[in-house]
């Protein structure tokens, strides 16, 4: 849908910097089609301020006090559907990426955007369109081209068996403990150094420690 001066994107910004909101809002002054209705210092002051400004659109930084934008997005989704949310933050780390999305925002921006390229970002996501920055695109690639964290595969039963490897028990110490034969645990153990990919119990241990593949 085209919009116009007459009827203009509902903005709020969301960020615990003053002078962060400042500049924002001086940007979308620029933009005939886009009106600055609210401003909230951190995720729960959105979600208080949302129901009233009846933004189209919120600019919502990640990382600030008393609520982060990954949960104010969340529960803003959920409460106000009609609202889309764009992360306007400095960090580009996969993780942070990953909440944002999940949490239901539609675009992830860095904060050296250039005002164009947030005013773009912003009528895509009023149409329901995504916006990802080039870096923020390319760290879920690397996310999603790394191998899976070691472990995921380990069956409930290799899991006990190499909880008891880390108490430094043997084979025969582990039969005992879990009432099964010596044979059975050998077998299990064969299968967690496949699956982890190690040649040895110490081995074993050691990456399990590293990754808290068991608690």
């Amino acid at each position: 849908m085209k919009t116009s001066p007459i009827n203009p994107i509902r903005i709020m910004i969301v960020d615990d910097h003053t002078m962060v909101r400042k500049g924002l809002a001086t940007i979308l002054k620029v933009f005939p089609d886009l009106r600055l209705v609210g401003e909230a210092e951190n995720g729960s002051a959105a979600i208080s301020l949302c129901g009233e400004a009846q933004p189209d659109v919120i600019l919502m930084d990640m990382v600030m006090p008393d609520m982060d934008g990954a949960t104010a997005t969340r529960i803003i989704r959920q409460q106000f559907p009609q609202v889309q949310v764009i992360v306007l933050t400095s960090f580009k780390e996969g993780e942070l990426i990953k909440n944002a999305l999940e949490a239901g925002a539609i675009g992830y921006l860095l904060k050296d955007v250039s005002a164009d390229e947030l005013a773009r970002a912003i009528r895509a996501a009023y149409s329901g369109r995504a916006t990802l920055s080039p870096e923020a695109a390319q760290t879920l690639v690397e996310a999603a081209n790394q191998p899976p964290a070691p472990g995921l595969d380990l069956t409930e039963r290799e899991r006990e068996v190499l909880s008891l490897m880390i108490e430094g028990l043997n084979n025969t110490q582990i039969a005992g403990r879990l009432t099964v034969s010596p044979s059975t645990i050998k077998s299990h153990v064969s299968n967690i150094l496949s699956k982890l990919g190690v040649a040895s119990r110490t081995e074993a241990v050691t990456l399990a420690l590293r990754n808290h593949i068991v608690s």
